[in-house]
C-alpha cells in the first residue's frame, strides 16, 4: 500500500519581494512556471489528487492518494516542482509498506528553497503501534 498526502506553496524565488512586472503577486515566471506544471500534471495524472490552482495571488499545489504499489513518478513530480520553482516550500507524507526497512514508518519529505529532505514523521511512527494494532492471527 502507498499513502501519500502533502502540499507545495510554489514560489518562483525566495525573494520576499518576487512581484511580476505589474506589481501584483506572481508575474509572467510563476505564470510560466504554473504552465509546466500544469503539463507535467497532465502527464502523470491517475486516481489520485493532483490539484494546482492559485488562492490570493499565490500558486499552491495539493497532492494525495492511496494506490496498492509505489508511484515513483509522485515521488519524483514532488522534487520536480522543487526544481522548476526554487523558491518553493511544502510537505508531503508518504506510507509505503514495500519500501524495505521503513514498510513501518511515515516519511515526511519536506522543501525548503525548491531542495527536497526526506525524515521519519516520529508523530505517526512507527505505524504498528502508533496507527495500527499489531496484527493477531
Amino acid at each position: 500500500m502507498f499513502e501519500y498526502h502533502g502540499w507545495i506553496s510554489v514560489q518562483e524565488s525566495a525573494d520576499a519581494d518576487d512581484e511580476g512586472s505589474d506589481g501584483s503577486p506572481g508575474g509572467d515566471g510563476l505564470r510560466r512556471i504554473a504552465g509546466a506544471v500544469t503539463a507535467r500534471i497532465g502527464e502523470i495524472a491517475g486516481p489520485g489528487l493532483l490539484d494546482l490552482r492559485w488562492m490570493n495571488g499565490e500558486l499552491f499545489l495539493h497532492l494525495g492518494g492511496f494506490r496498492n504499489h509505489r508511484d515513483p513518478e509522485v515521488l519524483a513530480f514532488f522534487g520536480e516542482v522543487g526544481g522548476l520553482a526554487p523558491g518553493s516550500y511544502g510537505v508531503m507524507h508518504v506510507r509505503d509498506d514495500e519500501d524495505p526497512g521503513r514498510e513501518n514508518e511515515v516519511r515526511v519529505l519536506r522543501m525548503v528553497r525548491g531542495r527536497v529532505t526526506e525524515e521519519t514523521e516520529t508523530a505517526l511512527s512507527p505505524c504498528i503501534p502508533v496507527l495500527e494494532d499489531p496484527y493477531r492471527g
